[in-house]
């Protein structure tokens, strides 16, 4: 079955900067200081990272990360629970809306 993400693309991630170079390298020039060790380890920015790929949906994000938290030293049931903040952040995020949805109801119900 043909679907829209291609795990294989992943890999082909370096190609985004082939048009603009020196914004690929000022990308990467920051996002590798941000997963190395630092005042987290490497483990729980992989963890953190693995919840955000969830709450953002990007699905070649969870493949990237779900590997790296292996390879960092976490385990499924760490990653599992990761994975349940994020949805728990997700789901408050959108119930503390129904806080606009109420406010705006009020105003054109007056």
């Amino acid at each position: 079955m043909d679907t829209y993400y291609h795990p294989q693309d992943l890999a082909r991630f370096a190609e985004v900067g082939e048009e603009a170079p020196a914004l690929w390298q000022a990308f990467m020039g920051w996002y590798g200081p941000v997963f190395a060790e630092g005042a987290l380890t490497e483990r729980e920015k992989a963890l953190i990272a693995l919840a955000v790929s969830h709450a953002v949906q990007c699905p070649y994000c969870i493949d990237a990360y779900t590997t790296a938290c292996l390879e960092k030293g976490a385990d499924l049931e760490q990653m599992t629970e990761a994975v349940h903040v994020a949805a728990a952040i997700r789901g408050g995020a959108t119930l503390v809306h129904g806080v606009q949805m109420r406010n705006t109801a009020q105003q054109i119900s007056m």
